[in-house]
């Protein structure tokens, strides 16, 4: 039972107190209801993950996601790779318990085998847009960059609106990496200001550039801040944008993507929307199917096994090994909404074949 109380705080105690002298009535655990209904078949996993989100969502781009999550994109993806397999794993037990019976012909196997080659091409593509759904809902990850005092510290706090980050003349004053989140165009952004790169002998400040480079790795953006561009040397990343930064204070050299002032606001209109663009570009779209890593991991596994069946050779020969290698697949694909059973095995293999009759 759920009750909705209107009044103050000491309406809602009266009520909560008058409640729980009920024998047997106790107050409900964090979560309990939706615990309830996944064990009770009303929700499965995935659904649960998404109204988790769902309550958690900061941006337009996570409410959307979350929804689609808790509606049953994932569930129904899985449910449609589920009956592909099932129905695989039914021809090839077929052939493996019944090889003499008419109603298995010839070919079951060599069926069986194209029919696995095409739910590989549809989990590959689950598998391609995996990581777009992880940005969505962790927020895209955009690094600022550069040597010591470049104005990576100033651009932060410009963008978050706040002094987030402690701005100084002195070199090396950022010494581990600092975040703020934001909301551009409606997906969550993550800025991460690093340490400036630059050789140092103090151990403290070598940590600092050591975890910066290591947030570039990592990052899906890198803003590679530089009065002169020229003299970039950003490493290790496909993304990155050359800034030209601090034009308040020198001309600077040219072929940067962006020259901009964050004390003055020069260029600073067209930098944010070009950010907004590619933030909107890297989570945009329609809902991602897999926005977890448990996901991918489940899902990378399902295809590990169905990789496995289909280098397998002679199929007659390792028909049995192949069966194998599709119930394991079938068990991890289970573990992405909760659900694994073997009844629907015998379901199909009883109604696509006239046996035992």
């Amino acid at each position: 039972m759920e009750l909705q109380v209107h009044g103050g705080r000491a309406v809602v105690a009266a009520v909560l107190g008058a409640s729980l002298a009920v024998p047997g009535v106790r107050p409900a655990e964090p979560g309990e209801f939706t615990r309830r209904a996944f064990e009770n078949g009303k929700l499965d996993l995935a659904a649960v993950e998404g109204l988790g989100d769902l309550l958690q969502a900061e941006t337009e781009s996570q409410r959307r996601q979350a929804y689609a999550q808790y509606s049953g994109a994932l569930s129904g993806a899985v449910a449609t790779v589920r009956d592909g397999l099932v129905s695989v794993l039914a021809l090839v037990e077929a052939s493996i318990d019944f090889p003499d019976e008419g109603d298995v012909e010839s070919g079951v196997l060599a069926e069986a085998r194209q029919r696995l080659r095409d739910l590989d091409r549809q989990i590959g593509r689950l598998i391609e847009d995996g990581r777009r759904g992880e940005r969505i809902r962790d927020g895209v990850t955009i690094a600022i960059a550069g040597p010591p005092n470049a104005g990576k510290s100033t651009l932060l706090n410009v963008l978050a609106r706040r002094d987030a980050a402690i701005v100084s003349s002195i070199p090396g004053t950022t010494r581990d990496a600092i975040e703020v989140h934001l909301d551009l165009g409606g997906v969550a952004v993550t800025l991460v200001d690093t340490a400036g790169l630059r050789d140092s002998s103090d151990p403290v400040e070598q940590e600092g550039i050591a975890r910066a480079r290591r947030r570039l790795e990592a990052a899906d953006l890198v803003l590679w801040l530089e009065a002169d561009p020229a003299a970039a040397t950003p490493e290790g990343r496909a993304k990155v944008w050359l800034i030209r930064s601090q034009i308040d204070r020198a001309a600077g050299g040219s072929g940067a993507r962006h020259a901009i002032s964050a004390v003055t606001g020069r260029g600073m209109d067209a930098f944010v929307a070009d950010l907004t663009a590619f933030a909107a570009d890297a989570a945009g779209g329609e809902p991602a199917i897999l926005v977890r890593e448990r996901h991918r991991l489940a899902i990378g596994e399902v295809r590990e096994h169905i990789a496995a069946g289909l280098t397998a050779g002679d199929w007659e020969a390792n028909s049995e090994l192949i069966a194998e290698q599709l119930r394991l697949a079938l068990g991890a694909l289970g573990r992405l909404t909760g659900r694994v059973g073997s009844e629907a095995i015998l379901d199909e293999l009883f109604s696509a074949f006239c046996i035992g009759k």
